[in-house]
Order: structure tokens, then sequence, then C-alpha cells
């Protein structure tokens, strides 16, 4: 295994005494260096001097008048929003913390591109020196858009943005295609693009084109890829709540005592929340479901009295457009703790 996720800033970071994630003056520099933070030609010198003087101390306060000197209005708005991203980062100390309260205070002004950014470095530290490329390909659904396929029994996830741009370029035989071949532009030869299906096997071919999100995820029932899913589920939990659990992918809910439920994204939970409560769900919404667990805490006095020694059971559904954007937060504050970690 070498390095993975190089642009999710994780190794400009350093880990406190809680193996959490802190903010560091590079961490904050790398936003700064990215395209859509520096300056374009015709930018004012109002923000040329501002992106400078950044770039030279990330931390440093930056009064208002120093942003209604520009010109740009645009420009101006950009700068607030990073500058806000900015001091909830510092005020946290850690990315984890940062994450962790956006949602239990609630997501104000924060872009959810950001969020997607803190996910990324997070679950890298999370997936430090893990063997397994199967797992690191499963981590990408917590921050990346996948397209859904359903074909032949087997569920398969392709990364949506590089399907677009595969698309944008040739366009596939229907589907992912034959999972390989496409057509490049037009007037050029035909030439084979590997979207590799990964399993048990194969998965060290993740290592070395992660950056190119070119891989597919299996996530049928009883695929290595569901159960990869599953271990980093696990992880996430751990890490952020320091409480162990064992998640394991099931068929079907067949549980009369059915307490408690957790939607790993939108469309997971309306459908769950319509079964639990007894609404009919019909035929093409129940086809939504992709993938369902059953969660059991390793000591049941980590969840609330009433619940402990009972079953969470977990949903993974696509949108009407067979797309899936995972919400990992769910997990995070949505689980029946004893106890707010």
């Amino acid at each position: 295994m070498t390095d993975f996720w190089t642009a999710s800033g994780f190794h400009l970071l350093t880990r406190d005494a809680d193996n959490h994630l802190a903010v560091t003056p590079d961490f904050l520099r790398a936003y700064l260096l990215r395209p859509e933070m520096r300056p374009p030609e015709e930018a004012c010198d109002a923000e040329r001097t501002l992106h400078a003087a950044l770039l030279d101390d990330p931390a440093r306060p930056v009064p208002a008048p120093l942003l209604d000197a520009m010109a740009d209005a645009d420009a101006r708005d950009n700068w607030r929003v990073w500058l806000g991203f900015r001091d909830r980062l510092r005020a946290a100390g850690t990315l984890e913390g940062c994450y962790i309260r956006l949602f239990r205070d609630g997501v104000r002004g924060v872009p959810g591109l950001f969020i997607d950014q803190l996910v990324h470095a997070i679950l890298r530290g999370v997936l430090d020196e893990t063997p397994s490329g199967l797992r690191a390909r499963a981590g990408e659904l917590f921050f990346r858009e996948q397209t859904v396929s359903v074909a032949d029994g087997r569920v398969r996830l392709a990364d949506a943005e590089t399907v677009e741009t595969m698309s944008a370029i040739g366009a596939t035989s229907g589907g992912f295609g034959s999972l390989g071949r496409l057509v490049a532009e037009a007037g050029t030869p035909l030439r084979s693009v590997e979207l590799d299906i990964l399993d048990e096997t194969n998965h060290p071919l993740y290592w070395g084109r992660d950056a190119r999100h070119d891989t597919v995820l299996d996530i049928t029932f009883a695929a290595a890829g569901l159960d990869a899913l599953a271990r980093v589920l696990e992880a996430w939990v751990a890490h952020f709540l320091g409480t162990a659990v064992s998640i394991q992918p099931v068929q079907s809910i067949r549980d009369d005592r059915w307490v408690w439920h957790v939607g790993l994204d939108g469309a997971a939970t309306a459908i769950l929340n319509d079964l639990y409560n007894g609404v009919a769900v019909g035929e093409e919404r129940l086809a939504q479901i992709l993938a369902l667990f059953r969660l059991d805490f390793a000591d049941p006095a980590a969840m609330r009295p009433d619940l402990a020694g009972r079953p969470v059971y977990l949903g993974l559904a696509m949108s009407e457009g067979k797309r899936l954007k995972l919400k990992p937060q769910n997990l995070l504050v949505n689980l029946p703790l004893a106890s707010v970690a």
C-alpha cells in the first residue's frame, strides 16, 4: 500500500491526544492555494493584498473594512464564507470538533463542498495504514456522490463525476457499459478505459488509482464491497463517539420490536420512516433501497436505557435519479446514545 487521498490535506495536519486532526496553518493555507481562492487577473488591489497577507498568516484577523474595500461584491461574499469557515475550524481546534459541531449546532453558511473536504481528511486519518483497497473505495461514498447501476441482480456504484466526464467524452454502451469500453473524443480511435469492479482479490488495484475515481464498488448483499462499507461505518462511529459497534448487512428487517433506525441518506431516511410508521411504500420506492444493516452496540450501556440491547437498523437508498449521496453525519447525531460524546 502507498499513500492515498493526498488531495485531502491529511499530510498537513497533526494528531492531538485524542487522535483527532488538529488544525494547522499549512492546512488553512492549502485552501488559499486552491484555484477558487486565488485572486483572478481582474482582482482589485484590496483582494490581492488580503490574499497575500493570509498566505503569510492564515489565522490573522480580517476586520470588516478590509472586505468592504473589495470592488467585487461576489469576491466579498466568497471571502466572508471562507473566513467564517476558517474561524469555525480554529474555534473547534480539530477537524472532528468542527464537523460534529456543524451538525449538532446546525449547519449555517457552510458550503457542502467544505463539509465534504472535512470528511475527506478525517476519513483519511481513520483509514490510515488500512491494507484494504476495498475499504478505501467504500470510504469514498462518505464524500463523493455515486451513480448506481442495478442489473442482473448486482448493485454497483461508480463515481458520479467520473461517469459524467466519461459520458461527455464518448458515452458508454449502456449503464456503465461493459464497465470498461468508452469512445474517446469524436474523430479519435476507440480506447479502453477500465472501470474495474473491486473485489477481495483485486482490491490492490485501488492504490495508485485513488485520485482517478475510476473503480466500481459492488454492494450487492454478501459482496465484499458491502462488507467493506460496514467496516468503514464501524470505524467512523468508533472514531467520533468512542463507542464500539458491530454493523452487519441484512437482507430485510424482520423485527416485531423494531425500535430505532437511521437512514444513511435522504431517500433511505424517508423510506425507513414510512415503513416504521406503517405508511404504505410502493414497489418503486422499495426498489430504491440498496442495502440494509443491523447495528449492535458492544456495550448496551452505551445506549439509551430504554433501548439498551436492541438493534439499530441502517438503510442505504438511491434517489429516483439513481444517485447515492451518503450522509455520514447521520450516524453520529442520530444514534440512541446514553450520553452525547
